[in-house]
């Protein structure tokens, strides 16, 4: 795994914009934005969230309505995208599918509520289109899902902390 100063790296960047970016990035998301928005930037627990969560919720959005079309148009044009496009749907399917069958659009949810690597807001919208749930209800379910995560990490974040 690349070990990435996201500190350093957008040093140079308001700290609202920095938390926005870093909760663009997939697997870092505002598993790796709320902590630093809240011990290096000195945000509340409502501003680290807000910042986090419109970013993680944005493209969520953004996945949502245009994997779809550009999944399309890139596997038509490329051998190489296709494959990684297979690879990367059947992953998401096998990881999913159990927990969708289970408990519906709650598992959209939970899938993104828990703040673990690959269970965030690109992953949750990339099991949404391959499970073609309804796009509105996938944005309901992952943004609570992304919301609910953000706290988490936010309270888990303060109680490290303050133990130190």
């Amino acid at each position: 795994m690349i070990n990435l100063d996201y500190v350093s790296v957008f040093s140079n960047l308001s700290p609202e914009l920095a938390t926005v970016l870093i909760s663009l990035i997939p697997f870092a998301e505002l598993r790796v934005s709320i902590p630093i928005a809240l011990t290096v930037y000195d945000f509340s627990v409502p501003q680290a969230v807000f910042w986090a969560s419109l970013a993680d919720i944005s493209v969520a959005v953004l996945i949502i309505y245009t994997l779809d079309p550009v999944s399309r148009f890139l596997a038509a044009r490329s051998k190489t995208i296709q494959k990684f496009l297979n690879w990367a749907f059947e992953r998401t399917r096998r990881k999913f599918s159990k927990k969708y069958l289970k408990y519906g659009s709650l598992a959209l949810w939970l899938f993104v509520a828990v703040p673990l690597p690959i269970t965030g807001a690109w992953a949750g919208s990339l099991a949404a289109f391959l499970f073609n749930i309804d796009k509105k209800v996938s944005v309901l379910f992952i943004g609570l899902g992304v919301l609910t995560s953000a706290l988490l990490v936010s309270f888990i974040t303060l109680g490290v902390v303050s133990i130190f």
